[in-house]
Order: structure tokens, then sequence, then C-alpha cells
């Protein structure tokens, strides 16, 4: 696949990046050479690669899931500007 003027100036737009008609050519030539690049991924063999996230096996440390202490509403809200039956009110902002 290779990318024309047309594509690099649409893409710019897309980005919302001015690019000058004098760039278009060394970004022409950059987005090509890295869609080369991905090309040459695809012929690479991963047949028996597992998947991975890491480049080092690790496991996240996940906190027990355990009910914690609640029902003390009044001290939550206790520092709110403005609060009304537990819940913190605050001012409408759509219309």
């Amino acid at each position: 696949m290779s990318v024309d003027a047309a594509t690099v100036k649409r893409i710019g737009r897309l980005a919302r990046i001015r690019i000058e008609e004098s760039e278009v050519p060394a970004y022409q030539n950059e987005l090509n050479a890295i869609l080369g690049f991905v090309e040459q991924l695809g012929e690479v063999d991963i047949t028996g690669v597992e998947p991975m996230t890491s480049v080092t096996p690790m496991a996240l440390r996940q906190r027990e899931d355990a009910v914690r202490d609640g029902g003390y509403p009044e001290k939550i809200v206790a520092n709110a500007p403005l609060s009304e039956d537990d819940f913190f009110m605050v001012p409408k902002v759509v219309e």
C-alpha cells in the first residue's frame, strides 16, 4: 500500500495539522516507509507464539473484594458546600 499526496493532505486535515505544499513529499515518504514496515511485520512467522501484554511475566495485584464499612453518609457530605438528604447538590450545568 502506498500513500499519495491527496491522502497526506487528508490525514493532515483530519489530524488538524497544517501541512505546507512543500512538506507533502517528505510526509508521503515517511508514511510509505511506516506502512512498508507494517507490511513486513505481516510476513513474520508467529506460529506457536502466545499473545502477551508484557515482555516479562507478571500478575496484577488485586485487592480483596470485601464489603467495606459504610452507613455514614452524613460524614461524607459534611464538608460539601450544599447537600440535601445526604446527597451532594451541584448547580445545574445544562439547560
